[in-house]
């Protein structure tokens, strides 16, 4: 499954510095639902046996990060969708369990290298200039999800067979695209008070402790 950056990447003329532009990471995001989903009208694909090596702090290219971590909400929506079921046994919805765990794991990794990189290349902020308490990354997260929640929302909306779902999720679909708009909107006023030195963002670690044998309660009592 090909995860290469695809079109819409670069943006027509005026590309933003840093490796980033608000516009362009959505049509990114639109092109590789695309290419992982292959068929526009399948809903599901089969789910990776098992996480794939990566070490986001060995990913230099900001574009990359973007793909990688769009792949984790990718393949986290796939996960969840597993998790509902009803027609399989415990032990299969345990391991669909840890595998979200993990790919959440990976997920917030990757919102925090994507800030890393941005911030290793921003002018440092002006003296008096504010904090913005969401990051370039987090946005960016979001807009995945939305790429991800319209990609569905318009197959529902394309259901001939059940008219009346069909027009509640294409009612549903209009408001998610306006929800893109509108993030994108406040990314790109973001980036431009960062770039000019009004604003600014620090990375904010998660430090996930589920995941960790050591901080877990739960686990610690079973080591």
């Amino acid at each position: 499954m090909s995860r290469e950056v695809g079109p819409g990447a670069k943006g027509e003329g005026g590309r933003h510095a840093h490796g980033i532009e608000p516009w362009a990471i959505a049509h990114l995001h639109d092109a590789c639902l695309a290419d992982w989903y292959g068929d526009p009208t399948r809903r599901g694909v089969q789910l990776p046996a098992a996480l794939p090596e990566l070490q986001p702090e060995d990913i230099a290219a900001a574009e990359q990060v973007v793909v990688e971590q769009h792949f984790c909400n990718f393949s986290l929506w796939n996960y969840e969708d597993e998790a509902r079921r009803t027609d399989v046994g415990d032990a299969y919805i345990a391991a669909v369990k840890r595998a979200i765990d993990a790919w959440n794991q990976r997920r917030n990794n990757l919102i925090e290298r994507l800030d890393e990189l941005l911030l290793a290349e921003f002018d440092p902020p002006r003296s008096g200039a504010e904090q913005h308490s969401e990051t370039v990354g987090m946005i960016v997260d979001r807009l995945s999800i939305l790429s991800l929640k319209i990609w569905h929302m318009a197959i529902h909306a394309s259901r001939r067979e059940t008219p009346a779902v069909a027009a509640e999720c294409a009612a549903k679909l209009e408001v998610l695209r306006e929800q893109r708009s509108d993030l994108v909107s406040c990314l790109e006023r973001l980036l431009r008070e960062v770039r000019a030195g009004r604003r600014y963002f620090k990375v904010y670690r998660q430090f996930k402790a589920y995941n960790d044998p050591r901080l877990n309660p739960a686990l610690m009592g079973r080591r």
